[in-house]
């Protein structure tokens, strides 16, 4: 646990809390809250003792079979024979139960970096070791490093498309590569897509489970999270091959026993509104991604913002040999503006800044992408 990096959100959250007034740009989460079809699915599944009692581990059947219909039209992904779904608590619980069912202590597993944190946590805390590999200036894969870096410890390769932190979506083509190298190769391709529903500008979001013969080697991971607004709900599941479903289940009964019931009601209602509530809220978020962009060109000498298209993320590349942890403190203290350090995401060579732009109202993004920009000038 001493070699396992220290969770930056709530340490960025202990600076915000010391200087009210602060303006988090920082945590990723989406400013609404969950559909109203929540309160009514809450309401019936209380009203049943029963429910007061553990569940299925993998999940109730209701939410389960809500899922399997979303898969199939969303994700072009059929279950049956030879995979099944898992429902967790959020898809970081998902995305270990995976690794405690496919890899050994001192096995590796392949990360595109930036990488989301949890990731290279999880992976360091049950004594695996996170191979890293970089990604291309637009924070676009590179399957030649991919290839180039497995070995015989090998166990999978993660990909997070739409991604956290940069916002770059994967292609088609590229999923498929790395799917395909991950067939021959006999690993497992787990594809983490909680900001699937986060495209802008024509951008199109791509799962690998539903590449023809994908079925025996491709983990998918989901979250209700993001798009309906119930991050503190808890609920995501995964799609995963057949033969890893009783793992799974001793890594989730030891850990979890089952996801809350209660959460998987909330879930029920939120999936019965649908993608049609999710787009409601598409418009606007794209709204204020182009304002963020716009406001950050104000100091484009210095500043970099490659071109990404999902999720509501900026990783932005900042033209300094300041610390990055030195600029969010400062950011905080002087400014009562909050970002994320790239370092937290593997960008230890030069100095990059994580924007969150999902959890707050227009004005007070552009608030503190104002604060933002006169903090960086002051300081950079």
């Amino acid at each position: 646990m001493q070699d396992v990096q220290s969770p930056i959100i709530p340490v960025v959250g202990d600076l915000i809390r010391a200087h009210p007034g602060t303006i988090s740009l920082g945590q990723g989460v989406v400013h609404y809250g969950p559909p109203p079809q929540i309160t009514q699915s809450v309401a019936e599944i209380l009203s049943d003792p029963e429910n007061h009692k553990y569940q299925a581990v993998d999940g109730i059947a209701p939410l389960r079979d809500a899922i399997g219909a979303k898969l199939k039209v969303d994700n072009g992904i059929e279950l049956g024979p030879h995979r099944s779904v898992v429902v967790t608590a959020g898809a970081n619980l998902a995305f270990m139960n995976a690794l405690l069912s496919i890899a050994d202590p001192g096995d590796e597993i392949i990360l595109l970096v930036p990488y989301y944190f949890n990731h290279e946590m999880a992976v360091t805390m049950i004594s695996c070791k996170p191979v890293l590999v970089p990604t291309d200036e637009n924070y676009q894969p590179d399957l030649a490093a991919i290839e180039g870096a497995i070995t015989g410890r090998t166990r999978a390769v993660v990909t997070v498309s739409p991604n956290n932190p940069t916002g770059a979506v994967y292609g088609h083509d590229m999923l498929r590569e790395i799917n395909g190298l991950c067939r021959r190769r006999g690993l497992y391709h787990i594809s983490d897509e909680a900001y699937e529903t986060f495209t802008y500008d024509g951008a199109r979001h791509f799962s690998p489970g539903s590449i023809e013969g994908s079925q025996d080697h491709t983990i998918c991971l989901y979250s209700l999270s993001k798009a309906y607004g119930l991050a503190s709900w808890r609920i995501g599941y995964m799609v995963v091959p057949q033969r890893l479903v009783m793992p799974i289940r001793k890594a989730q009964d030891t850990i979890l026993i089952c996801p809350p019931v209660v959460s998987q009601a909330a879930a029920v209602g939120a999936m019965t509104a649908g993608p049609d509530y999710v787009r409601r809220w598409l418009g606007e978020l794209g709204d204020v991604r182009r304002m963020v962009l716009e406001q950050l060109s104000a100091i484009g000498s210095y500043c970099t913002v490659p071109p990404t298209r999902g999720a509501f993320y900026f990783l932005l590349r900042i033209d300094t040999r300041k610390d990055p942890m030195d600029i969010v403190e400062r950011l905080v203290r002087e400014f009562a503006v909050a970002v994320i350090p790239g370092t937290t995401f593997g960008m230890t060579r030069g100095c990059y800044l994580r924007v969150s732009y999902g959890a707050l109202e227009k004005q007070s993004v552009a608030e503190g992408i104002g604060r933002l920009v006169n903090g960086l000038n002051a300081i950079v």
